[in-house]
């Protein structure tokens, strides 16, 4: 049974259409890459998909119910969403804004533990009495996730999680996607690295224009053409010499819209 199932989603803003007619499910087990060009709607499906965006038709089925008859409590509980900046602007330390993602969860459950345990997975335990909006960019995305993986749901959304991140903290975030989905999680991952995606996604879903545009495994959507296509520009792929996986290199020369 799916955990997520979207039906024929469409977002309407002002005489535009940001997403339409797109419908895909995201499994138990399951990594799902949202990747697409600037613009293509990938930040407003995963904020439909969390509930924070109403849809203008369609239907998003949370666990077989429509998320609109879920309450905000339920919904925490549910699914937990990693937005691409967290602006705080009071003196919280890291660890107090790790313990914000539990305030949804059963007071009586041993808080202390799963803090602690959330800050050493996401390398932040170091970082844990620095006030938050002194750490950089990278290290205020780390907690932040901390403060997600510290809801416990077993579906999450995180938009583009590593695009702050250094090469060996954006595999850790990765590699935690993995495990969390080898539990049995679910998660939608917005991304632009498509060599991150090849490497740790189970399926990966194309927007271009709002529209879904590929959906399957790696190697079913990282193609030279439809990756050319969606955006706009040369790329070949090589088979990476020890996974297999494609590995997705950029071509020399300008891109098309670049050109005179």
């Amino acid at each position: 049974m799916s955990v997520l199932r979207v039906e024929r989603a469409g977002i309407h803003a002002g005489s535009r259409w940001l997403v339409r007619d797109v419908s895909f499910t995201v499994e138990p087990g399951e990594v799902l890459a949202i990747l697409g060009p600037n613009g293509a709607g990938k930040s407003t499906l995963l904020a439909a998909l969390s509930g924070d965006t109403m849809l203008s038709e369609g239907e998003i089925l949370l666990d077989d119910r429509p998320l609109s008859r879920y309450t905000p409590i339920e919904l925490a509980r549910r699914r937990a969403v990693l937005p691409q900046q967290t602006f705080v602007q009071f003196s919280f330390t890291a660890r107090e804004i790790v313990e914000m993602g539990r305030s949804a969860i059963d007071p009586n459950l041993n808080d202390r533990r799963v803090i602690d345990e959330v800050l050493e997975a996401t390398d932040s335990y170091g970082l844990q009495h620095r006030v938050f909006p002194t750490l950089s960019v990278g290290e205020q995305s780390r907690v932040s996730l901390a403060r997600v993986l510290a809801q416990e749901t077993p579906v999450l959304f995180l938009d583009e999680p590593t695009a702050a991140l250094d090469l060996r903290h954006q595999q850790l975030v990765m590699e935690l996607a993995r495990t969390l989905a080898a539990q049995g999680g679910a998660l939608a991952v917005v991304l632009h690295d498509l060599n991150l995606a090849s490497t740790y996604a189970d399926r990966i879903l194309l927007l271009r224009e709002g529209r879904l545009t590929g959906l399957g495994t790696p190697a079913e959507t990282l193609t030279e053409s439809l990756l050319s296509e969606i955006f706009d520009c040369h790329v070949s792929i090589i088979p990476h010499p020890e996974t297999g996986l494609p590995l997705v290199l950029p071509m020399a020369g300008a891109p098309a819209l670049l050109r005179s």
